[in-house]
C-alpha cells in the first residue's frame, strides 16, 4: 500500500488497515520534594552543573534468570555515560550510593487522586518494583515504579476509552547529547514524581489519539497539582495494524504532533508487511536466509565516494554484507521520503554507534555512491548474484563488525514483518529506531522498600478534597 497524506486518509482507510492505538502519558506532579529522596523540586531547569560522573551500564539477570533484550541491546552499544550534576538538586540516592527514603506521601496522594478521577480500581497495597533501563537515563540502571490502579475509563464521543493502569514512578534525566560511544545527561529533573497513565488500544484513527491525549491532559490539570510547560508532560504512542505488532513511538513532546506520527507509523507497518510478502514470493525464508559479510577495505581503497573515501583516509575499515534475494528491497518506500534502507541505517547508527550519516551504501541505491566498476568488483569478490543486494558499512574494526551484524539482523527481521520496537519521534512526523521494545524480564521487585497499605481513611480523605471530574 502506497503511503498517503494524512489529509487524504479516511477513517475507513484506517479500518481497512486494522489500525489501533493506545497512549502512555507521563505527567510530572507538583510536589515540593522528589519521590524517593528529600531533594527539592526546582523548575525551570538550569544549564549549570557542579560536577560530572562517568558510568558504564551492565545488564543484570531477571528473577527468572533471564536477560531483557533491550538491556542486551544497550550493552552492545558500549556507551560511556556522563552525568552533569548540580549540588542543589541531587543527593547520593540518585547516584545509587545510599538506599531510597520512604515514598513521598504528597506524591502518593496526588497520584491516587488522579487514579480515582480516571475511575480505576485502586490497589490495596502499593508494591514498588524496579524497571531496568540501560540507556543511562537513570544512574542506578533502574527506575523505581509502582501501580496504583487498574481498569478505569473515560468517556469519549459516546463510547469509553479504557485505562489499563496508572503508575507512580521517578522521572529520568534529561539527555544533553549522544555522539558515538558517549552519551551525556543532566540530572536536574531526575527523581521528580511522575505518573504514567496507560490506555487500552481503543483509538482507531490518528485524530482520536490526539483528542484522547488532550482529555487526559485536561483531567490531570484539573487537580491543579501537576507541572505544566515543555517537558512536564510527555506522550508515548503505541500503534499497530492487522498483521503487525505493537510499536511504541517514544517521547512525543506536543500533542498536535501525534496524528501525523500515528498515520506514518500505520503506513510504515503496511509497507513492512508488503516487504515480508514479497520476500515470501521470492522464496526467502528464515531457513534459507543468508547474509554473508566480508572485509572489502582494499577493494574500495581508491573510491571517489566522499563519505567512504574520508573514512578510509582516517584509517577505518569497510565491510560488505550480501543479502541474498533482497534486490530492490532496500529501495522500498516505507515513510515519506524514506526507504527500507533507513531501517537498516538506523540500527547501525544506534547500536554500532556509527552516527555520521550516511553510514551505509547499497548496490540498489539511486544517486551517487560507488562507481559501477567498484560495485562489480565487490559483487564478484562476494559471489553475489543478480537477485542479491550488497550493503556497505564503514567504521573502526569493533564498530564495523557490530554494524555488519546489525545489517544482517534487521534484514532477517524483514522476514517477520514488523519488529517489536521503541521508535523515536522525528520533527517531520516520521520516526526512527531507538531500541528493541522491552519485555517483562526487565521488571523485578524492589527489596529496599516495604509495601504501603492504601487505607479507607486515606481514600476518603482524598475524595473529600478531590477535584470534580470534568
Amino acid at each position: 500500500m502506497e503511503p498517503r497524506k494524512l489529509s487524504e486518509t479516511t477513517p475507513e482507510d484506517y479500518a481497512r488497515l486494522g489500525m489501533k492505538s493506545g497512549l502512555e502519558i507521563h505527567q510530572q506532579l507538583a510536589t515540593r520534594k522528589k519521590l524517593f529522596c528529600r531533594c527539592p523540586v526546582i523548575r525551570p531547569y538550569s544549564e549549570e552543573y557542579d560536577a560530572e560522573i562517568l558510568r558504564h551500564m551492565r545488564p543484570t539477570l531477571s528473577e527468572l534468570g533471564e536477560y531483557d533484550g533491550t538491556a542486551l541491546m544497550e550493552f552492545k552499544t558500549k556507551k560511556e555515560i556522563v552525568y552533569q550534576i548540580r549540588q542543589e538538586t541531587v543527593c547520593t540516592y540518585e547516584m545509587d550510593d545510599t538506599p531510597p527514603f520512604e515514598l513521598n506521601e504528597e506524591a502518593l496522594d496526588i497520584a491516587l487522586e488522579i487514579t480515582m478521577l480516571l475511575g480505576c480500581n485502586l490497589v490495596s497495597e502499593v508494591h514498588i518494583a524496579r524497571k531496568q533501563y540501560l540507556d543511562g537515563s537513570i544512574p542506578t540502571g533502574f527506575q523505581r515504579t509502582t501501580i496504583l490502579g487498574v481498569d478505569g475509563s473515560i468517556p469519549y464521543k459516546g463510547r469509553r476509552i479504557g485505562i489499563r493502569q496508572l503508575g507512580l514512578e521517578e522521572d529520568a534525566c534529561r539527555e544533553v547529547s549522544d555522539v558515538g560511544h558517549l552519551r551525556t545527561y543532566r540530572t536536574d529533573r531526575l527523581g521528580f514524581a511522575l505518573i504514567e497513565s496507560v490506555t487500552y488500544p481503543d483509538m482507531r484513527t490518528p485524530q482520536e489519539v490526539a483528542e484522547v491525549a488532550q482529555l487526559l491532559r485536561r483531567l490531570a490539570r484539573s487537580t491543579g497539582k501537576v507541572h505544566t510547560g515543555i517537558g512536564a508532560g510527555r506522550q508515548d504512542v503505541n500503534v499497530s495494524i492487522e498483521g503487525g505488532r505493537r510499536v511504541e513511538i517514544k517521547g512525543v513532546s506536543r500533542i498536535p504532533l501525534i496524528p501525523l506520527l500515528v498515520h506514518n507509523e500505520a503506513f510504515r507497518q503496511a509497507a513492512l508487511l508488503e516487504i515480508k510478502a514479497e520476500l515470501e514470493r521470492r522464496g526467502v525464508t528464515a531457513a534459507s536466509f543468508r547474509a554473508d559479510a566480508s572485509n572489502v577495505t582494499e577493494l574500495v581503497a581508491g573510491t571517489q565516494y566522499y563519505p567512504l573515501a574520508k573514512a578510509l583516509r582516517d584509517g577505518l575499515e569497510a565491510r560488505a554484507v550480501v543479502l541474498r534475494g533482497f534486490r530492490g528491497i532496500l529501495s522500498w518506500r516505507t515513510q515519506p521520503e524514506t526507504t527500507f534502507a533507513k531501517e537498516i541505517s538506523d540500527r547501525v547508527r544506534v547500536i554500532a554507534c556509527l552516527n555520521r550519516i550516511p553510514n551505509i551504501a547499497h548496490s540498489d541505491q539511486e544517486g551517487e555512491t560507488l562507481s559501477s566498476t567498484e560495485w562489480t568488483r565487490i559483487k564478484k569478490a562476494a559471489r553475489a548474484g543478480d537477485r542479491d543486494t550488497i550493503v556497505l558499512v564503514w567504521g573502526d574494526r569493533r564498530d564495523v563488525e557490530t554494524g555488519a551484524g546489525e545489517i544482517a539482523l534487521r534484514a532477517r527481521d524483514a522476514l517477520d514483518g514488523v519488529p517489536n520496537e521503541t521508535r523515536q519521534a522525528l520533527p517531520d512526523g516520521t520516526n526512527g529506531f531507538e531500541r528493541i521494545l522491552p519485555g517483562p524480564d526487565r521488571m523485578y521487585p524492589d527489596t529496599d522498600l516495604p509495601p504501603i497499605a492504601i487505607t479507607e481513611d486515606r481514600i476518603e480523605r482524598i475524595r473529600s478534597i478531590m477535584a470534580e471530574r470534568p
